[in-house]
């Protein structure tokens, strides 16, 4: 298949990790051990060893990725970039099935991508190494928006730390917002291959359709949804929540099993917000991003 398929996960980025993986613990998620990447710059240069890490909330459909600068002499990863802008959320990776497949109809687009990027990164110290296919979307103003494959998505999607006390199981919507959500809704739809449409609270809405083992391999086939939302939409879905900076990543909506029971009761102490979809914790907690359970 030649779109994306699913939300594979978003990157919450800080400096400093140790503050950014507490925020997320203290959701009830439970995280897999520090891992720090290694990469190509560019698809001609050899891999190398880069100064970004992270640990990861794994879920059945999908993840959340906490990632920040473990060795500032070494190359960041774009990372103090996207922070000069804001802390927060600044990656979405959207899954696809096939990445040559894709990049073929990304260069038809007119889309100026070198080829694939590779990524690689141990699941944990002296483990055994996680591969990815990546093909980024050249130097967007929303951030690092991406379509990617696991090439061994047995390693990362390990049980071991895929038990979370709030009981999430999918990263079902991710919400942005921009002063120019048409602008905004135009680059994603023309990386993923797939239409957009209203969103009712006002911009616009793209609807990924699923696959099995797509996100993750416990993944079912479910639709999962980036809304694109207008700056002044935004506090009608996260009350509350207003833009640093546009275009701006602003929350996500997690599922879980039990329609937010268990979540509620691990927040008790947390300041919270009631939303449409579920109990939202603010970006204040949520390491710059809205974190909504439903």
């Amino acid at each position: 298949m030649n779109t994306a398929v699913a939300i594979d996960h978003v990157g919450v980025a800080a400096r400093d990790l140790g503050p950014l993986t507490a925020a997320y613990e203290r959701l009830g998620f439970a995280l897999s051990p520090i891992a720090q990447q290694s990469g190509r710059r560019r698809p001609d240069l050899p891999v190398e060893q880069w100064g970004s890490g992270n640990r990861c909330a794994f879920l059945k459909h999908g993840y959340i990725e906490l990632i920040a600068i473990l060795d500032p002499a070494l190359y960041d990863n774009t990372l103090n970039r996207f922070l000069d802008r804001y802390a927060g959320m600044h990656i979405l990776a959207l899954g696809v099935t096939d990445e040559d497949a894709n990049l073929a109809r990304m260069r038809a687009a007119g889309i100026d991508i070198p080829g694939i990027a590779w990524l690689e990164r141990p699941v944990e110290k002296g483990g055994p190494i996680a591969k990815f296919a990546r093909l980024p979307f050249p130097d967007p103003p929303e951030g690092r928006v991406q379509l990617i494959r696991h090439l061994t998505p047995e390693l990362v999607w390990d049980p071991r730390w895929m038990d979370h006390a709030n009981k999430a199981i999918a990263l079902e919507e991710v919400i942005l917002c921009s002063a120019t959500p048409a602008e905004t809704a135009a680059r994603l739809s023309r990386l993923c291959g797939l239409p957009v449409e209203p969103d009712p609270a006002g911009g616009f809405l793209m609807r990924l359709p699923g696959a099995a083992a797509a996100a993750g391999p416990f993944a079912p086939v479910m639709e999962t949804r980036v809304r694109i939302l207008e700056e002044a939409a935004l506090p009608t879905v996260l009350p509350g929540v207003t833009a640093p900076a546009s275009p701006f990543m602003a929350g996500m909506v997690i599922r879980t099993e039990d329609g937010g029971v268990a979540a509620r009761r691990v927040l008790e102490g947390v300041p919270t917000v009631e939303t449409p979809a579920g109990v939202m914790v603010p970006p204040t907690h949520g390491a710059g991003a809205a974190v909504v359970f439903a």
